[in-house]
């Protein structure tokens, strides 16, 4: 912790050396002077300023000296130590602690985000943090946290209406409603939200999926909000089970770590100067509200470059297709199984044959929402844009994708892939088990060879560029190279998922063509 609790970091917080920076008036104009080395200037940028915040809570507020979420330059030292041989690796680049920051990424981007661990770990304080960043007085913050616990109610939770009006009203919409001050806030806190009873749980599903609130025909419309929700154990256990809906909305799940002794002296310290991170927040990393929206339209500028797009288009495609699930080709996905009253287990092993490590599928009993894949391109996008840079890099896809999909993804432990020895430990550590498979997934996408040679992206590349003004012939044309890749496909002995969603794009552009083809020839 540093010596005063005020000082925050010095910039540039994240050194990076100057190439091809453009010099013309219009920077002078907009950004200011140029910097002086070793003085602050008071236009620091929004992604400074939160890498500011960043150390400071690393610093002097919550004592983590976990770096979970690692970058090199270059080759890292590693070690391997004792008889499981665990690893140790030294990063070379910047690396960061994923309990601080992505806390602090749901800030930046409004997600919702679930921090687990036991009591006592930092979890409601780090939330409370964000809320003192995000401009809110301590106070207002702590009065805001709703508490689980197995007998609130939905008036609990969202407000109680007049009594006055409920002995007077004539119908539903002359009652009038005293809402609870936290559903207008732009921080949310819900701790142990899985002690709330399951009818409460619906209501609060209402407000984090749609915004708004309602009790007696009456609405109140939320802000969007960034949320922090704090469960004591990782299987969403407690004195209610968590519905299925409200689980799905959490954007991204964070592990609060155990407590390091060798850092029982900073407790001692604290103990005894009585000090309280909460209420000492330097002014100068606390966001206002348009700061706070600032930030959210520059990380959607942040690019997603097409080949890492294609990277996340296999890997996301490994999961959904389950060969004998149904007959049409549409069907054949674990969904249908899901709604079946067949055991899982039983369509899963009638695939036989298939190499288990290129089969990432079998490992899952379901497969990527589009609300998965939407979380993951925009935190992957808040973390580069944390990073300074422009676009997202592999690594930052990398170390998103872990803690988006850590209760997206429906770990199938009958799965032979768990037990190989090197494997069994991914039954319990379900971070390592999401590297594992999209390391599996980058090496099969680079065996494969798609960078240089990917058919449907070709084909789809030319659909794209529109309809509008081709010709039947070369309509019909392109229809034949569809049935060719089809025909070439069909002559693989097994069917693995992303070849799967290939089929089906392709099925796709020929009814599309199919379609146009018609229309053309019709106005001939």
């Amino acid at each position: 912790m540093n010596q005063n609790p005020n000082k925050i970091s010095a910039s540039p917080t994240l050194p990076k050396k100057e190439t091809n920076k453009r010099f013309d008036i219009a920077t002078i104009l907009s950004e200011g002077p140029l910097p002086v080395p070793g003085v602050r200037s008071e236009n620091t940028s929004l992604d400074e300023k939160l890498r500011k915040a960043y150390f400071w809570i690393t610093n002097s507020a919550i004592i983590n000296p976990f770096y979970d979420i690692e970058y090199n330059t270059t080759p890292p030292v590693s070690f391997t130590i004792g008889d499981s041989k665990s690893k140790i690796t030294l990063p070379t680049d910047q690396s960061y602690s994923s309990f601080i920051l992505l806390p602090l990424l749901s800030l930046m981007v409004k997600g919702k985000c679930l921090l687990v661990g036991g009591p006592g770990r930092g979890k409601t304080a780090s939330a409370i943090l964000m809320g003192v960043i995000a401009g809110y007085p301590i106070r207002e913050i702590k009065r805001a946290i709703q508490h689980g616990q197995p007998q609130m109610t939905i008036t609990d939770l969202l407000g109680n209406p007049l009594p006055s009006d409920l002995m007077q009203a004539k119908s539903m919409d002359e009652i009038k409603i005293a809402w609870r001050k936290w559903l207008g806030m732009r921080i949310k806190i819900i701790d142990e939200y899985n002690r709330i009873p399951t009818r409460t749980q619906s209501a609060l599903l209402t407000i984090m999926g749609d915004n708004y609130a309602e009790i007696y025909d009456q609405i109140f419309e939320c802000p969007d909000a960034a949320w922090y929700l704090t469960a004591n154990d990782d299987a969403g256990g407690g004195t209610y089970q968590v519905i299925e809906a409200l689980r799905d909305r959490i954007d991204i799940v964070v592990k609060a770590p155990h407590f390091n002794t060798r850092f029982i002296g900073e407790l001692i310290t604290r103990v005894e100067e009585g000090y309280k991170p909460e209420s000492m927040v330097p002014t100068e990393i606390i966001f206002s509200e348009k700061e706070l929206n600032e930030l959210t339209n520059q990380i959607r500028l942040v690019v997603f470059p097409e080949s890492l797009r294609r990277r996340m288009e296999f890997f996301a495609a490994q999961f959904e297709f389950l060969e004998y699930a149904g007959e049409q080709i549409e069907y054949k996905t674990k969904d249908t199984a899901k709604l079946s009253a067949v055991n899982f287990s039983e369509i899963v092993a009638r695939e036989t044959g298939k190499d288990k490590t290129k089969d990432l599928g079998n490992q899952t009993k379901n497969g990527l929402s589009v609300r998965a894949i939407f979380t993951i391109i925009n935190y992957a996008k808040a973390l580069a844009y944390f990073r300074g840079l422009t676009e997202v890099t592999l690594d930052d896809l990398s170390h998103i994708l872990p803690f988006v999909l850590h209760d997206k993804l429906v770990q199938n432990s009958d799965s032979v892939f768990f037990e190989e020895e090197n494997y069994k430990v991914y039954r319990s550590d379900r971070i390592g088990w999401i590297r594992k498979l999209f390391q599996l997934s980058l090496s099969e996408y680079n065996r494969i060879g798609l960078d240089q040679n990917d058919k449907v992206s070709e084909l789809s590349g030319k659909f794209e560029k529109g309809l509008e003004g081709l010709s039947a012939k070369e309509t019909k044309n392109r229809i034949v190279e569809i049935e060719k890749e089809i025909d070439t496909i069909s002559k693989q002995r097994k069917l693995y998922g992303h070849v799967y969603d290939d089929l089906l794009k392709l099925k796709y552009l020929h009814q599309r063509y199919t379609n146009y083809l018609k229309w053309a020839e019709s106005n001939v």
